[in-house]
């Protein structure tokens, strides 16, 4: 006999039993349902509920098993519902079409009263969900609609309103900080854009930096440095592109994050993409060294469940090795997947943050 949480005898069978232990953990990812006998209602494992005694408790295989059993749903876990955690996805995702389908700014309590919750939870869930907050979701959007009216528009002006802003001061104002580069330099494909890189050798290969006057832009593998800067000219034919003695320092601390994954690396981005690719690339940032996921784990942090497609597409498209650590993605069956540079790098880097993982 064992002594449960509160001071309740039980069976020994009834302590191992791994359902009971799920409860005690609170396990989100149990696929069952229990109920109480001395309140009357049934719960999932999650349940943030006092714990009952175990004598009282009986598990279900469904919601419906236990309301036959004559139980009703808890209020507090909602066990007849969607998850929580889908149920904020959700809540995110309709924040994010409202966004994307905007064509002027949208304040935050606007949009909480639009998907039915409060300003400060829409914020949190937000952030929680998608890696960023609404206001930067908003302004990657504006960015990204920004690109495309450039690349369409007969002219600056015609992409000003077609960007959905109400002034060109506006327009002047805000367009340079989402695209690094005026907007006429933009549409010149970074004609005038000052763009430095340097060049050096790691146990992976050679490696690029590049920077603009905002910070990294990009952080190339390749086999040489012929290969690497025609790379890069092809990412930005019409910059200023310099070879820069004075990035040796961020190449270095690169190529040392490189070698040692798990030290910090502090150095400021210059991240250019779709507001879609924006996303998936803060999503993987917050993956730490030592850790993977999956296409669809990202997809779901981002409120996209279904796009994991997408999700790959975005990660092979990250101009930004290492920093941005598209490495850390494999397949659902934790196998590993295509790589921009190469999947030998990729296990390289993988192997180098688990055994640097496992040192610490």
């Amino acid at each position: 006999m064992a002594n449960d949480a509160h001071g309740g005898r039980m069976q020994t069978t009834d302590v191992l039993d791994p359902r009971w232990q799920a409860v005690i953990a609170r396990d989100a990812t149990a696929d069952f349902y229990y109920s109480v006998r001395t309140t009357g209602v049934y719960c999932r494992p999650s349940c943030a509920a006092r714990l009952a005694l175990r004598g009282n408790v009986a598990f279900h295989a469904s919601c419906r098993d236990a309301e036959t059993a004559g139980f009703r749903a808890c209020r507090r876990c909602r066990p007849n519902e969607a998850p929580l955690e889908q149920r904020r996805a959700d809540i995110v995702a309709r924040a994010c079409r409202i966004l994307d389908d905007a064509d002027a700014p949208i304040e935050l309590a606007d949009l909480a009263h639009a998907v039915g919750t409060s300003r400060y939870h829409l914020h949190r869930m937000f952030k929680d969900v998608t890696g960023v907050t609404p206001r930067a979701y908003a302004a990657a959007r504006r960015a990204e609609r920004v690109r495309d009216e450039l690349d369409d528009s007969p002219s600056v002006t015609s992409a000003i309103y077609g960007a959905g802003f109400q002034s060109s001061g506006h327009f002047y104002a805000e367009v340079p900080k989402v695209l690094g580069m005026t907007p006429t330099q933009f549409r010149a494909g970074g004609a005038g854009v000052a763009m430095r890189f340097a060049i050096g050798t790691c146990s992976l290969g050679t490696i690029l930096v590049a920077a603009t006057s905002i910070g990294v832009c990009a952080i190339l593998f390749g086999e040489s440095t012929a290969e690497l800067e025609r790379d890069l000219r092809e990412r930005f034919p019409n910059a200023q592109l310099a070879n820069a003695p004075d990035l040796a320092d961020w190449l270095a601390q690169v190529i040392a994050f490189v070698e040692e994954p798990t030290a910090a690396l502090a150095l400021p981005l210059d991240i250019r993409g779709t507001a879609f690719q924006q996303r998936v690339w803060q999503a993987l940032q917050s993956v730490r060294a030592g850790e993977t996921v999956s296409y669809a784990d990202v997809a779901a942090r981002i409120g996209r469940p279904h796009a994991a497609r997408a999700v790959a597409a975005a990660c092979a498209a990250n101009p930004i090795a290492v920093a941005i650590p598209c490495h850390r993605v494999v397949r659902g069956d934790r196998s590993l997947s295509g790589y921009r540079w190469g999947i030998e790098r990729k296990r390289a880097l993988l192997e180098r943050e688990a055994i640097d993982v496992e040192a610490r």
